[in-house]
């Protein structure tokens, strides 16, 4: 480990050039991930968590950590988890760690920047790791749909609103789908032709099993709807996918949004959805020390502003700011690409104009086809592109996602299982 912290020290006092050898040394100091782990995604309002609380979707997840770990508890000093929708998800982490194994001396908090909640959960631990305050911690992002959303109750107050950017944080996310695909000529046919794609990508990667090393079994209880009798089940897999979609079945689907446009539809948006995913993080050397598996690194993450009506283009800003902090080619050197589909139409935008290769890009499909909850999507990323770095015994992941009120963010990752 000597060796590994001189590279680390030599790092900074020289910079090398070439961007990517510098991400891919490894030191000592590096915060690298030793457990990624996610539950199946349901359908919110009809799927396997339809009726299952968001403590009970961490608490459970929680032990499945503590189980895959191997870890003791006691260990982890901190864990952030990434929701957006419930104002008491800093209760609910807090009892549920405490009741899935995880002592009194664990700390806890809850953190929202909407839909990149989660990665904004594993920057948190990870930038805490970095500074000494903490050795080891736990990122989580969960969501449960089912339970509600999170619109505005009320208008901002009207000083506020005089201010148009202002006042378009209030436009329902629709609306801002509808917005990129007229003010950007996203046609509806691009946007069913991306979403099919996703949906066929997604049932591919289903049925040849690439799934099954992200997603731990979780039991939980459901109400039959006619009776309002319980019973226990098991979840095992992702609910979303709907095998055989096809270009010329979503383009009959009706608009969703007719009030502002008439290009997004159910078929190619995200779906409502419920689920959980967790990122366990450490330095290089107590990962070592302590025999963990290193799965991959964390290189570091980033925000970038937009226009609110126009919010869906935020990774076409996040990923150049975060890539040119590093001097990594987006095209020649990032191996796998997982940019959330909040809208197909948000997609195709960051696809067309980063020209991005599209076999890089969501691999196993996107939120169109696997669902999109909210605070869970950040971290799920990371769960699944690492996976499918190993797959493909490629490197470097690259992750992102448009955030609500006109926001991008952006995390870079380097996979060590080839």
């Amino acid at each position: 480990m000597a060796a590994e912290r001189l590279n680390s020290i030599l790092s900074h006092l020289s910079p090398n050039k070439n961007g990517l050898s510098t991400i891919t040394q490894k030191n000592a100091d590096d915060i690298v991930i030793t457990l990624a782990i996610r539950t199946p995604l349901c359908k919110g309002f009809k799927g396997g968590f339809k009726d299952t609380s968001l403590d009970f979707i961490v608490y459970s997840l929680l032990k499945k950590v503590i189980e895959k770990s191997a870890l003791d508890p006691q260990v982890v000093e901190d864990i952030c988890l990434g929701n957006v929708s419930d104002g008491k998800a800093a209760y609910m982490v807090r009892a549920a760690m405490l009741a899935a194994g995880f002592p009194v001396t664990t700390a806890g908090s809850c953190v929202n920047r909407f839909c990149s909640s989660g990665l904004k959960a594993v920057q948190d631990i990870a930038n805490q790791i970095a500074m000494g305050s903490i050795e080891c911690g736990l990122a989580i992002g969960a969501e449960s749909m089912s339970a509600g959303g999170d619109r505005l109750e009320k208008p901002f107050h009207p000083d506020i609103l005089k201010v148009q950017d202002a006042q378009d944080c209030m436009q329902p996310m629709g609306q801002t789908s509808e917005n990129v695909g007229k003010d950007f000529d996203i046609s509806r046919e691009a946007q069913d032709r991306y979403a099919a794609e996703s949906y066929q990508r997604a049932e591919r990667a289903q049925k040849a099993g690439w799934f099954d090393d992200e997603i731990v079994t979780i039991k939980t209880m459901i109400k039959d709807p006619k009776t309002g009798d319980e019973m226990e089940v098991t979840l095992t897999k992702d609910e979303g996918p709907r095998y055989g979609t096809t270009f010329e079945s979503l383009h009959k689907i009706r608009p969703a949004f007719p009030a502002y446009g008439d290009r997004s539809t159910g078929g190619n948006s995200s779906q409502v959805t419920d689920g959980a995913a967790a990122i366990l993080l450490m330095k290089r050397s107590k990962a070592v020390s302590m025999g963990q598996p290193i799965l991959g690194k964390f290189c570091g993450a980033t925000v970038a502003g937009v226009a609110p009506r126009i919010m869906g283009i935020g990774p076409s800003l996040a990923i150049p700011k975060l890539l040119g902090k590093f001097n990594i080619d987006l095209n020649k050197e990032v191996d796998v690409i997982e940019i959330n589909e909040a809208f197909a139409s948000m997609a195709v935008y960051c696809k067309d104009v980063l020209q991005i290769d599209h076999a890089k890009m969501n691999p196993r499909g996107g939120a169109i086809a696997l669902g999109h909850p909210l605070g869970c999507t950040g971290a799920r990323q990371i769960v699944t592109g690492l996976s499918e770095c190993r797959r493909q015994k490629k490197k470097i992941l690259l992750t992102s996602m448009c955030i609500g009120t006109g926001q991008g963010m952006a995390g870079l990752f380097v996979n060590e299982q080839l």
